[in-house]
Formats: structure tokens, sequence, C-alpha cells
């Protein structure tokens, strides 16, 4: 359960039912995850957090697969359960296969494995990785 609940679009203020508008015309789809509606409860945080991730996961230098696997990699490494269920679906949406998403979970595991030994050993840095 949400800390301070959920807002449904019927029970939505005209300023939140706004977002929540752009968020499936811009999906493509029919229904406001839970994410957006524990959100609403700061109609200015629900807007801005919205804004920008409409800007960031917008097609780029990197496409929309890329992306939404380097967020579901960050997902992992935070253990944001939510954003891992998110990410994982976006990510297989955009075609991401059960291969692709096994050979992620390798990579993302073998970084935080490496990250850590690093800092634990606190190893300087090359200067050849500086130039």
């Amino acid at each position: 359960m949400a800390t301070c609940g959920l807002i449904e679009y019927e029970e939505a203020s005209p300023e939140v039912r706004a977002v929540y508008d752009d968020i499936m015309t811009t999906r493509r789809t029919d229904w406001i995850n839970n994410f957006w509606k524990a959100l609403a409860h700061d109609p200015a945080t629900l807007r801005r957090t919205w804004e920008s991730i409409k800007e960031i996961m917008a097609p780029g230098a990197l496409d929309p697969l890329t992306k939404e696997m380097i967020y579901l990699a960050v997902s992992v490494t935070n253990q944001c359960g939510y954003c891992i269920a998110s990410h994982t679906a976006a990510a297989r949406k955009a075609g991401m296969t059960d291969a692709m998403f096994a050979e992620l979970m390798a990579v993302v595991g073998m970084a935080n494995e490496t990250n850590r030994l690093v800092s634990g050993y606190q190893v300087e840095i090359d200067e050849r990785f500086r130039a």
C-alpha cells in the first residue's frame, strides 16, 4: 500500500487529470500506473517528474530499448522492485528478449561485484584511463 494512498483518475483534480491524460496519450495506453497515482498527492512533483521522464526517455542518440535496459539495470542495482517490474515490461515491449535480459542481469551483477571490489581495495585510477 502506498504511504499516502493512490489517486485514481475519477478523484483527481483537473491539474492531475491533465498529467494523467498526457501520460495515457504519450504512452498510448488506457491506464495510469500506481507510481503516477502515488505522486499525484503532490501535483507539482507529478508534473515535473512526468515532463522529465517524457523528455529523457524519448528517442534520441539512444534508442528506446537501450534506454529501458539502462533504466532496468539501475533499478536492479538500486533494488527498486516496482521499477524493475515496470521497466522490464517496457523493455520487453521495446523488443528485449529473454536472452537479452539474462545477459543484462549478468552484466549488472558483474558490474556491482567489481565496483564493490574496487571500492573496498580503494584502487587508484590508471593514468591511461584519464586520457
